[in-house]
């Protein structure tokens, strides 16, 4: 970090002057991969940014993005913020409604949108837009036969008119840019009520750069990397994997898709990943799922090198010394198991986050046990994501880690999370009232989250203060933490625990049909297609013998007591999940009622025949 580094401005000029014709990005499209030194992400960057100033743009003006991952999407990001224009992400899973609210709310300029199938969403809604000017669209093809559309090409173009015109100008604007200047507005994904527009800082994006780059170990260096495969519009994957793996000088290798995922980490072997609690589970689910194909001596020998693994993960939490005998005994499990699952992920991987939500300790163990350190935090977008963090020597399974260096959070009387520090956003864009309900008199974030500090230091989150189930005994339930136990179960795909105010829990989850199969198959249970099992008897009462093995893990009172199958995935599509995968429990709740109801009737039926007796 140089001193005169303020802005992720300074810091992009200042790494091209060093790294030059080094590799810095690439992106895999339709199977080849597309790059770019150093000095070529600073030319096209200054090129887009120069083309928007030819367009219009100013300082402070909205610019969005409404674009799968790809190396347009940083050009811009870098070029618009070195104008000093305000960056605008898009989810390009939303609706043209929910785009056309973000459009308008943000009063966005320009759009900037992938190809044909973003454009369309875009022209639906662009006549209720009365705030954008122009359509750039990245795919040249697809900008065709559109009057008044720009290509992506035409713009860079403009912007090199610009420069040969006056060869200091991008500079100069990129210097002028203050930590005060909003860089971006992120918004909320929205699990209650319409997205909120977080105001976020360039002095925000630099206080968390700054702080990543104060723990120690370190977490990278520029020999390092990343792999990236999260979306650039969920924070998370922008501030620390776009913009500290810059302030890193790492390499960062943009996938193709989450299905070529696997492939892609055995060509680039990146040494670090950013990934979401849902991408470990799944590697899980399907490792468990094919050990159990295997014969009884494979699975016990997985079990027992499972076990050894486990054992020296739990000493290395500890900070304690491992006896000879089991790094003996380990050498021979790794070689046997966890070296495969290494190899499958590019055979030289350090360390890799589960972050966003609640992760099951038996499967962060596992990947510890392959010698991949699984990195737990905690943040919002309201914190320019992390608030804290665990570091690559100080870690303890359960928790999110020590806060950020600088970082201030204190626990309220009622167990909310209040943190205060530089990452945290100027307030909601054109919402006072809900900015100010937000934060505590003297300024702390109040983040909606439950939580504590164990006796090191760590932060525990217990549950959203939201999601918090009371029931009718008064009992205070965590649903995340069983949910979580459940998705260990590779049967699962999804679970999500129902019980406000009622006597006790129920759950309705998703199950895996290739799993379902390979069960069917072992009990001889005939089925046409896997989906034809979720209504026979015989496989449910299979799927309630699961769900009776998972609750042996839990309290009585947190035992799920009745359940149901819903059939289609939870999806965004469908309403249920949020662009960043989390469950939408409301809409969960109104969508399946009547399921619901069914689970409560028993309930009903002894509350009713309790009141007549106290009548009779």
């Amino acid at each position: 970090m140089e001193a005169t580094e303020k802005t992720m401005n300074d810091v992009f000029r200042n790494r091209v002057q060093k790294y030059k014709d080094r590799l810095a990005v690439e992106k895999k499209m339709n199977g080849v991969w597309h790059s770019a030194t150093w000095n070529e992400y600073y030319e096209r960057s200054r090129a887009v940014g120069l083309g928007l100033y030819t367009l219009g743009i100013r300082k402070g003006d909205m610019v969005s993005i409404l674009s799968e991952n790809r190396l347009e999407w940083i050009y811009t990001d870098m070029g618009a913020l070195g104008i000093g224009a305000c960056v605008i992400p898009v989810y390009p899973t939303l609706i043209a409604e929910e785009i056309e609210y973000i459009l308008n709310n943000s009063e966005s300029k320009v759009i900037l949108t992938e190809d044909r199938g973003q454009l369309k969403k875009v022209l639906e809604i662009i006549d209720k837009c009365p705030s954008v000017e122009k359509i750039i669209v990245m795919e040249e093809k697809d900008a065709k036969g559109h009057p008044g559309i720009m290509s992506f090409g035409a713009l860079m173009e403009l912007g090199r008119k610009k420069h040969a015109e006056d060869p200091s100008l991008f500079e100069r604007l990129s210097r002028e840019v203050t930590v005060d200047d909003l860089a971006t507005l992120v918004y909320t994904s929205g699990t209650t009520g319409l997205p909120k527009g977080a105001m976020i800082s360039h002095g925000n994006v630099f206080w968390i750069v700054n702080s990543l780059d104060a723990i120690r170990p370190s977490f990278a260096d520029d020999q390092d990397v990343l792999v990236a495969f999260l979306p650039l519009s969920h924070v998370f994957q922008r501030i620390p994997g776009h913009f500290y793996a810059m302030h890193r000088g790492i390499t960062t290798s943009y996938a193709q898709s989450i299905d070529t995922l696997l492939a892609d980490f055995e060509e680039k072997r990146p040494t670090m990943i950013l990934a979401v609690p849902r991408v470990c589970e799944k590697v899980y689910q399907k490792i468990i799922a094919q050990v159990k194909e295997q014969s009884p001596f494979k699975q016990k020998v997985f079990h027992w090198g499972q076990s050894v693994g486990s054992r020296i993960s739990e000493l290395r939490e500890n900070h304690k010394p491992i006896p000879l005998g089991l790094t003996l005994k380990y050498k021979i499990a790794y070689a046997v198991i966890f070296k495969k699952l290494q190899n499958k992920l590019g055979g030289r991987l350090k360390w890799m986050t589960a972050a966003g939500a609640p992760t099951a300790p038996e499967i962060i163990r596992f990947f510890n046990a392959a010698g991949i350190t699984v990195i737990q935090g905690y943040g919002m977008t309201e914190t320019t994501a992390p608030a804290s963090i665990q570091s690559l020597a100080d870690f303890r399974i359960g928790t999110t880690g020590k806060p950020m260096p600088g970082q201030e959070i204190r626990i309220a009387e009622d167990g909310e999370i209040l943190i205060k520090g530089g990452n945290v956003m100027k307030g909601y864009w054109k919402l006072p009232e809900e900015t100010a309900a937000v934060f505590t008199p003297d300024g702390y974030l109040m983040s909606g989250d439950i939580g504590k500090f164990d006796e090191e230091g760590n932060l525990l989150i217990t549950d959203r203060k939201k999601d918090l189930l009371i029931t009718s005994g008064g009992k205070n339930i965590a649903p995340q933490m069983i949910e979580g136990l459940f998705k260990t179960d590779p049967l699962f795909t999804q679970f999500i625990v129902i019980g406000e105010g009622k006597k006790y829990l129920t759950g309705l989850c998703n199950i895996d049909l290739e799993i379902a199969a390979i069960i069917a198959d072992d009990e001889k249970i005939p089925y046409g297609k896997p989906g034809d099992l979720l209504d026979n008897d015989r496989f449910l009462a299979i799927v309630a013998k699961h769900v009776e093995e998972r609750n042996t893990h839990l309290a009585k009172y947190e035992t799920i007591k009745d359940f149901r199958i819903i059939k289609k995935e939870f999806s965004q599509e469908g309403g249920e999940m949020t662009a960043t995968l989390k469950l939408k429990r409301k809409v969960i709740y109104e969508k399946y009622q009547d399921l619901i109801g069914e689970m409560y009737e028993k309930e009903a039926v002894d509350e009713l025949y309790k009141k007549k007796q106290s009548r009779a």
